[in-house]
């Protein structure tokens, strides 16, 4: 397999700053380069990027620059990585029913008691982890978004609250309660606190070489800097108020375009319940790569990770659930977690079954 050193792309010097790759890829694998350079060349920042194929690494990427200081993007640089993180709780389940620990259709107060108030003594771990269990509208749980930054506070909240809708009825994009609500469940069962499994579970056996959910202080030098892009920017400042006409202003389109588009296309958008669901008081202002919010365990959307170490957790998932030697779930458990779940016909928050 070819080694690429820096790759220049011409202009000036910011311009080939920006645009310069490093790692190695199979060479028929080289439309990922273009991209990935294109991508370099017309967008601030850095990124990462790899692939496996059949249980090889084929492309292993990356460039650009990762802070504000022109610093470049090195072979360790972990990305904050938002709800990729999801996919990462979801795995640590799979692994717990593997053994045997729980399953899918186990009531979720059957391990944890308190989470039965409020009406949810009957919600699966299915139902939670098919984002049907009701329980997404984080704007009616917490009084500000810092306090997903308190695991307690947060695990006090959910169990306080009452399902939107009766579970099973309708899905709802559990963006930021999901990963609070399976994270508790794996730490009842395991006895272990959330980051500790990732560690133990996911990145020592499969050798991952930056992994976190919840980083400790030493490896905070290795995180690049978020850069939002305007109509990202324009989403996360939001007020709840208003959402049809700022989604409309993002896409650049007007009010009245914009819901007959949705209605011509059978899709039954809830601004109101997105962003109650996404957007928690303060979270204008919160910051997701300060230290004090890489430190916490946010499981649906604060991970750190290199390209390289959430490929190979991937990798194993499409593997059979095995990478070059280790298993991480059996072949039964892996066919069963990627059964087609039954779906509700009726979403909110975004208009699709998860």
């Amino acid at each position: 397999m070819p080694v690429f050193g820096w790759l220049g792309i011409g202009g000036d010097e910011s311009e080939r700053r920006s645009g310069r790759m490093d790692g190695w890829l199979h060479p028929d694998f080289m439309p990922v380069a273009r991209s990935l350079r294109s991508q370099l060349r017309h967008y601030d920042g850095g990124a990462a990027v790899c692939v496996y194929h059949r249980g090889r690494c084929v492309v292993d990427l990356w460039g650009g620059v990762r802070n504000s200081a022109g610093d470049p993007w090195r072979q360790d640089t972990m990305a904050p990585s938002f709800s990729t993180t999801k996919g990462v709780a979801s795995t640590l389940v799979h692994i717990m029913v593997d053994r045997g620990l729980l399953d899918y259709d186990d009531r979720v107060a059957l391990y944890w008691p308190e989470f039965a108030e409020a009406g949810k003594q009957d919600i699966t771990i299915r139902q939670v982890m098919s984002h049907q269990s009701g329980l997404y509208h984080i704007r009616q749980m917490i009084d500000h978004a810092d306090r997903m930054l308190d695991w307690e506070h947060m695990i006090e909240a959910i169990e306080h609250a009452a399902p939107i809708h009766p579970p099973g009825e309708r899905t709802g994009y559990h963006g930021l309660t999901y990963g609070f609500i399976v994270g508790e469940l794996l730490q009842r069962v395991t006895g272990q606190r959330f980051s500790d499994l990732v560690e133990r579970e996911l990145a020592k056996p499969l050798d991952l070489d930056g992994f976190y959910v919840g980083a400790p202080e030493e490896v905070h030098d290795r995180v690049a800097e978020l850069v939002w892009s305007r109509a990202a920017d324009t989403l996360r400042r939001a007020p709840t108020d208003g959402g049809l006409h700022m989604l409309a202003r993002v896409i650049g389109v007007g009010n009245r375009l914009l819901t007959s588009t949705f209605d011509r296309i059978g899709v039954d958008l809830e601004l109101a319940s997105l962003l109650d669901a996404l957007a928690p008081r303060g979270i204008s202002g919160f910051e997701f790569d300060s230290g004090e919010t890489l430190r916490a365990a946010i499981p649906a959307g604060n991970g750190l990770f290199t390209a390289r170490s959430l490929a190979r957790m991937y990798a194993a998932l499409a593997g059979a659930g095995q990478l070059e030697g280790v298993e991480l779930v059996s072949p039964r458990t892996l066919s069963r977690a990627t059964e087609r779940q039954e779906t509700t016909r009726s979403h909110r928050v975004i208009p699709f079954d998860m």
